[in-house]
């Protein structure tokens, strides 16, 4: 069986992710590979944006609104993506397939990828990182991040439920996750933003990738909230940090 086929298997998409069917107020529409995905767009009139990709158990509709409004009234066109399986978008999750969709939705912005800052979210920074990895983004931000992705399917499956053996998975995901080989594919600055007190993703996650960008890498911690509250505490200093980090990253002045 191979890296996607292992990946993509249904056992996976079951166990890892956790959709919602709330459908955006907005319809963004994106085609991939059959599938249509149903995210937000909303224009600020420059020439530079802001691609998001939300955590798991989150949807598009979650971040329409104050989210979206200060980083159009920051200037930048914002792309909210959706994945397969979630909101109103069609099909089911799968995890190597996914990796294709963040593509397309990259691509489907229309803007250039070198006026582009990626975001990720939780299980969104696997997205966030392979478009960063396979397109010339300005900037990735990074919040509540995944450093090591075969960490966290360990916790919910064995490869035996796979049908593979323990080496065939770890394979798959070093050819298709490494997200240290991800990091290091790309050339843009790179945001870790991370709760202390996170108890579901350890902030030790947030360090490696910040680490593995070396002098691109810039790792904030923040002292309030955890994985599914940061926003709750930090919502604005979050806002903050982001608008002036695609500052520096696009060449803008302050």
């Amino acid at each position: 069986m191979d890296a996607r086929a292992i990946l993509d298997h249904p056992i996976i998409g079951q166990r890892y992710f956790f959709p919602r069917r709330d459908a955006p107020r907005s319809r963004w529409e994106v085609d991939a590979a059959g599938e249509t995905l149903v995210g937000h767009a909303r224009r600020a009139g420059g020439d530079a944006a802001l691609l998001h990709f939300h955590g798991n158990g989150e949807v598009v509709a979650d971040w329409e609104g104050p989210f979206v409004d200060a980083l159009v009234d920051g200037g930048l066109d914002v792309f909210l993506a959706e994945y397969r399986g979630y909101g109103a978008s069609s099909g089911a999750p799968q995890l190597a397939s996914m990796l294709d969709d963040a593509l397309a939705s990259c691509d489907a912005t229309g803007v250039d990828p070198s006026r582009t800052i990626v975001y990720g979210r939780s299980v969104g920074s696997i997205f966030a990182l392979h478009v960063a990895a396979h397109r010339p983004v300005a900037g990735v931000v990074i919040e509540s991040g995944i450093a090591d992705v075969l960490e966290r399917l360990d916790l919910r499956l064995d490869a035996s439920e796979l049908g593979v053996d323990r080496e065939a998975l770890v394979a798959a995901v070093g050819e298709l996750l490494d997200h240290r080989a991800k990091v290091a594919a790309s050339a843009a600055p790179l945001l870790a933003l991370h709760a202390r007190g996170d108890q579901l993703v350890p902030p030790s996650h947030a360090g490696r990738l910040a680490e593995w960008a070396g002098d691109r890498g810039e790792l904030v911690l923040f002292d309030r909230g955890g994985h599914n509250d940061i926003h709750a505490y930090n919502g604005r200093a979050i806002l903050e940090r982001v608008l002036a980090f695609a500052q520096g990253a696009l060449g803008e002045p302050s």
